[in-house]
């Protein structure tokens, strides 16, 4: 593909649009010079010609000029320096600092000399002074019989000018890059449409997260314009971050723990054991997965708070306080012990039990054979799922937000830090605090599972499962998970009774007039939340597979930066990334804070690597001779994808598309920092009306959300129904 002769033509041309694109980019930035330049100039004829005849009146003229215009400093010399005796008069001391220090400057005295014979004299240069660029006009004060009373020395602002110097710069050298990188694919590559779609992709995850996060990072090292460590001092060294950090870690920790193992119970119960009704209990372990991630907290507030149900009206307690780390931990493990089961269900689903077989065989208990083979064998399971829940803790902002009470934890200082104190800086520096902890568990349960072999399946798999439980132990554990679901479903019927109820805690009268309170409060926000999330969830589906393609069937260099992009979503705090697009996207080139694109954006970047994993192991199963085949019958890589790849990928994408709309009708942590007037989201109104204790309004919109989320998965099963090639039979 390199020849000489293409490498030649490709230098010429690139040199030829270089120098083309620079000569047009200098004169657009030399025309902006000269009207700007224009603008100062006639500004300061303006001011020079207002001198007050009364000298008493110069400060009060500097100030009032000063005012009207906050990018213009003003220093008045009264006198001709030289000639007579001058007065200087200014409201800056530290400009006029800046003016003596630079009084015997060559560009200074030509500007004084200038004035003084009635010229107006532009600075050669722009000087830095307090972290900001000043372009210096040096005007003669002129009377009404046209004589120099003295010299104006006008300090015009040039930071909010400069933005536009820095946008033409970007947009010049992006030119350059884009013609260099699309010449060369088509010109130099084999498969210029895939490495088009490749060169899109990274370029879609690399400003969309790692430019945030870099804006975020280095807020946090910076302080008026500087390099500075002030911000991580104040931060590690401040009792209160000190006590949110590890409340965090003591919640993050009891929480993974407790879902672990409730995930594992479900997981083992209904991978390892012939119960029946394993469907019904298989929906009720997902329910909490499309539910609100507060939700359960406002049914602990129903049931167990100081006005709840059964701690007042039933009980009678008036000093129980479910606020604080057990309540958290309560809410956060029935919430997310899904996450632990989905972990873990398919490794015990896998284990071979030829090797089951073969412990009992040698005359071990069922007990020591679930301790010996069974438990080493789900460990990478069990620990997967464990980080995962710690790390879904940490991140968890909605519920400690409510149900923290005057417990600490740092997902709620960073809000509190940048909402309340406006505070941006500290509140990047807490969020990036909460990745220490998450990176740590990932390199620990990485290095602990690298060390041992946990391969089972080395040739064809015995295709029944041997049950090592008694039958009192089986029911014992069903039991148990009867218990938990009953709890679960109690908590969800509360949310369904909270609807009705007029004010909970104190009238439990029924009434309908929250549901018609609720609706004609929250019909905007409804409606921008599911216009949103239907945005998001096709693109993020389609994005989500074509990534997958490329990760499991390509070889390009970068594919590890790449794939590490793609994923990094996944562990960063959605208050990091609410945060750092707040940075990133609230200034030029690409200003997006305050419109529905950001809000999208989010979605589509937070929800993409749980669809790409789901792409990766479908695809791993699928033979590339398939597509191989249809590349050999003439067909390109849009279509081999569109009529080959994404029919086998049915399953993983209607997962994805599940996934992503779940998620983005129920997601808080980032979208409480993206939302504006004009774009709202259901789930910060539902957090609203908790926070103000109208619970009846909340339940309504949290049932609300509920409701759709389940009719957007029956319509989504219903518009991409299973291919009939695809269906499977059960041979008897």
């Amino acid at each position: 593909m390199f020849t000489k002769k293409k490498i030649v033509y490709f230098i010429i041309l690139l040199i030829f649009v270089s120098i083309l694109d620079f000569w047009i980019f200098s004169n657009v930035k030399k025309s902006y010079n000269s009207v700007l330049n224009d603008n100062f100039l006639k500004t300061s004829h303006i001011i020079s010609r207002s001198i007050p005849q009364n000298g008493a009146d110069y400060k009060k003229w500097i100030k009032k000029y000063e005012e009207e215009n906050e990018n213009l400093k003003i220093i008045y010399i009264n006198g001709l320096p030289g000639f007579f005796e001058t007065t200087d008069y200014y409201d800056d001391n530290d400009l006029y600092n800046f003016y003596k220090e630079n009084y015997n400057s060559e560009d200074f005295k030509k500007g004084i000399e200038s004035a003084e014979y009635s010229e107006f004299y532009f600075s050669k240069q722009d000087y830095e002074f307090n972290n900001s660029k000043y372009r210096i006009i040096f005007a003669p004060i002129i009377n009404d019989d046209y004589d120099v009373l003295g010299i104006g020395i006008f300090f015009f602002k040039m930071d909010g000018y400069m933005k536009f110097y820095r946008l033409v710069n970007i947009f010049m050298y992006s030119i350059i890059i884009i013609f260099a990188l699309l010449y060369g694919i088509i010109n130099f590559s084999r498969d210029p449409v895939m490495n088009f779609i490749i060169l899109t992709i990274f370029i879609i995850v690399a400003l969309f997260t790692a430019y945030p996060l870099f804006e975020a990072v280095r807020l946090t090292f910076i302080k008026n314009g500087e390099f500075s460590l002030e911000i991580w001092k104040r931060i590690l060294t401040t009792k209160q971050y000190l006590s949110a950090f590890w409340g965090s870690i003591k919640l993050g920790i009891s929480t993974a723990t407790l879902s672990t193992l409730v995930g594992f119970l479900f997981a083992f119960v209904l991978a390892r054991t012939g119960i029946k009704g394993k469907k019904f209990f298989s929906t009720m372990a997902t329910l909490p997965v499309i539910s609100p991630p507060f939700s359960l907290t406002l049914s602990i507030l129903l049931l167990f708070g100081n006005n709840g149900l059964i701690t007042k009206k039933i009980l009678g307690l008036h000093n129980f306080s479910i606020y604080g780390l057990t309540g958290l931990t309560l809410v956060q493990t029935m919430g997310m012990f899904p996450i632990a089961y989905l972990t873990m269900v398919g490794v015990l689903h896998s284990i071979d039990s030829t090797l089951e077989d073969a412990s009992l065989d040698l005359n071990a208990s069922k007990l020591k054979t679930f301790l010996k083979v069974t438990l080493p064998l789900s460990m990478p399971g069990i620990l997967s799922a464990w980080l995962l829940v710690f790390t879904n803790s940490l991140a968890d902002f909605a519920n400690p937000l409510i149900l923290s009470g005057n417990y600490r934890v740092l997902s709620v200082e960073a809000y509190l830090e940048v909402t309340g104190m406006n505070r941006l800086g500290n509140g990047a520096a807490l969020s990036i605090l909460l990745l220490l902890p998450t990176i740590t568990a990932f390199l620990v349960q990485r290095f602990w599972v690298s060390k041992k072999s946990f391969v089972t399946v080395t040739g064809k798999p015995s295709p029944r499962i041997t049950e090592l439980v008694s039958k009192p132990v089986k029911i014992t554990l069903v039991t148990l998970m009867i218990f938990i679901i009953i709890f679960l479903i109690s908590l969800y019927g509360t949310i369904v009774a909270g609807c009705f109820v007029k004010n909970w805690g104190i009238d439990y009268t029924f009434t309908l007039e929250n549901i018609k309170e609720a609706l004609q409060r929250g019909k905007d926000a409804i409606t921008d939340t599911v216009t949103l999330a239907s945005i998001a969830t096709p693109i993020a589906g389609i994005l989500a597979m074509m990534t997958a393609l490329i990760l499991v069937r390509k070889r390009f260099s970068g594919k590890r930066i790449f794939e590490i992009l793609i994923m990094a979503p996944f562990a960063i705090p959605g208050t990091l990334i609410g945060i750092s697009y707040i940075l990133a996207f609230n200034k030029p080139p690409i200003i997006l804070v305050g419109t529905g694109a950001i809000i999208v954006i989010n979605y589509i970047i937070r929800e993409l690597p749980v669809g790409v994993e789901g792409g990766v192991a479908a695809l791993r199963q699928i033979d590339p001779s398939i597509e191989e085949a249809a590349q050999d019958l003439g067909a390109d890589v849009p279509t081999v994808f569109k009529t080959v790849v994404l029919p086998l990928l049915r399953p993983a994408f209607i997962s994805s598309l599940s996934y992503t709309f779940v998620r983005s009708m129920t997601a808080v942590s980032a979208v409480i920092f993206l939302i504006s007037a004009k774009w709202y989201h259901i789930t910060v109104l539902i957090y609203n009306f908790s926070e103000n204790l109208r619970f009846g309004l909340a339940s309504v919109l949290a049932t609300t959300l509920i409701i759709i989320v389940l009719a957007a998965f029956g319509i989504m099963r219903l518009l991409v129904r299973e291919s009939e090639t695809l269906e499977k039979t059960v041979s008897q």
